[in-house]
């Protein structure tokens, strides 16, 4: 019996350990959406896999789909939006963003485009960023829009757009009220 190997890009969301030496990994993959995959002796001191899938790492990876789930290949560390954050806050920043995905990117649930725009965040994120707590919210309502959660139509013209290069500079009281209001109003309608 031969299983399919599907080879992709993704972003570490978190890690459980298992037994003595074997973790679980939460990937967040462009096709294949928010999905486990286990790691035999990923713990071992001597193990590729242990310093490749750290949190926040964006990884090439091999997954192969077995009868009782995925199972990690090979993998391939790219970068680490954690350990480049230049500070704190940008720590902050990039945790506070993968929560978001943890908490509501369910399933194995295709998302390209939320793949690729979490993609060019997050390095944005890990930079130094003028009104950051601004962007962030952005970040996140932009997000959820992409899942569905928030109708972008009843925001301002300005801040429809997903460009988070320009999100400094539209950065004032009344637009980031409008956001937190869009945000919570999210969070509070969505079953999770």
């Amino acid at each position: 019996m031969s299983y399919s190997t599907y080879t992709t890009e993704a972003i570490v969301c978190g890690t459980r350990n298992r037994n003595t030496t074997d973790c679980s990994y939460l990937l967040f993959t462009r096709d294949g959406g928010m999905l486990y995959a286990e790691a035999r002796g990923a713990r071992r001191e001597g193990s590729r896999q242990r310093y490749a899938l750290q949190d926040f790492t964006r990884v090439r990876i091999s997954l192969v789909r077995g009868k009782a789930g995925w199972r990690v290949g090979s993998v391939e560390a790219l970068e680490n939006y954690y350990t480049e954050a230049v500070d704190r806050a940008a720590r902050g920043s990039v945790v506070a963003l993968v929560k978001l995905l943890r908490r509501f990117a369910r399933g194995e649930e295709s998302h390209p485009e939320l793949y690729h725009y979490t993609k060019r965040v997050l390095p944005v994120l890990a930079a130094p960023c003028a009104e950051r707590s601004f962007v962030e919210v952005f970040v996140e309502v932009h997000t959820l829009a992409l899942l569905g959660y928030v109708a972008l139509g009843a925001l301002p013209l300005a801040l429809r757009n997903p460009s988070v290069s320009e999100a400094p500079l539209l950065a004032s009281a009344d637009h980031l009220a409008r956001l937190q209001t869009a945000l919570e109003s999210a969070i509070a309608h969505s079953h999770l």
